[in-house]
């Protein structure tokens, strides 16, 4: 049973009420799956699981008025296009949860799969305790992510925002990952202590073009310009991580990285041209290309 405060019953709903109309208020809003968000806002509130929410419809749950205009509240900001991550504090990634809100990109699931490249290169490399660094990382997704999936492995991210690099802290202090390293540093300065030693250098870089207007309104209005935006091309951070990745790797140390789905034969281009062997594009699993990888000469 969802637990709720005693109230009156002629001050409760039905769940199910509550959640039909927040459903009605989002679809009309144009999010894109409002059943979800409903749902999503509704465990929230409640402090529940999104499947919680959902038994709690088919036993006809009753909810207070306090948590009812709570949830209303918050319909009415997403209703607005305000990502539903930044209402509820939570990005899931991977088999972690992520603190996010303003200022800080929030990881996409798209990404996940960026994270599987890397996690999959770590998990092989010929060392007993190989090293990783993530060139931007944001959230921390994808470093936390290597971390605590390869815990052999010595993770180091970068991050030059202020106020993305609030959430990063809070998100390395929650995790507690012993084996990960979190530097407040420009990707160009990063680490000069591991140049040549490290096997998988990653990066999800800023790379929409700057004439190239998001269309979600999550996204254009929400996300931070400087995890979004990458010069007249999108490319210009990708230049600076081939650079920087240059440095950092060893001899046959991968790079991955995160792109647009159509930008995969220019950064091949860049890749080549720095000297990187064997680039190759991928695509995540609605079949888009979405990451680079390179091995170092």
């Amino acid at each position: 049973m969802i637990p709720a405060t005693p109230t009156p019953s002629s001050s409760r709903v039905p769940l199910r009420d509550a959640l039909r109309r927040a459903t009605e208020r989002l679809a009309t809003a144009g999010v894109q799956d409002p059943q979800v968000d409903a749902e999503l806002l509704a465990a929230h509130v409640l402090g529940v699981r999104r499947g919680a929410v959902r038994a709690g419809v088919v036993r006809g749950d009753l909810i207070d008025a306090a948590q009812a205009a709570r949830l209303e509240a918050l319909v009415d900001r997403r209703a607005t296009r305000e990502p539903l991550q930044h209402l509820t504090g939570i990005a899931p990634f991977r088999h972690l949860e992520l603190r996010v809100g303003p200022g800080v990109f929030v990881p996409r699931p798209e990404t996940e799969i960026v994270a599987q490249y890397a996690i999959d290169a770590l998990a092989v490399a010929a060392s007993p305790s190989p090293i990783a660094v993530d060139l931007g990382t944001g959230s921390g997704a994808i470093a936390l992510a290597l971390a605590t999936e390869v815990p052999h492995a010595r993770v180091f991210a970068a991050e030059n925002s202020v106020e993305a690099f609030v959430w990063t802290k809070e998100n390395f202090a929650e995790v507690a990952a012993d084996n990960a390293r979190l530097a407040f540093i420009d990707i160009e300065r990063a680490f000069p202590e591991l140049d040549g030693t490290v096997s998988v250098v990653v990066s999800n870089p800023p790379y929409v073009p700057d004439a190239a207007i998001p269309r979600d309104p999550e996204v254009r209005l929400f996300d931070p310009p400087a995890a979004l935006y990458g010069g007249a091309d999108g490319l210009d951070v990708v230049r600076v991580v081939s650079r920087v990745g240059l440095r950092l790797a060893h001899p046959g140390g991968l790079l991955v990285i995160e792109h647009g789905e159509w930008q995969g034969a220019q950064i091949r281009e860049i890749l080549a041209a720095d000297g990187w062997r064997a680039a190759a594009t991928h695509p995540d699993l609605t079949m888009r290309d979405r990451a680079t990888t390179a091995l170092h000469p």
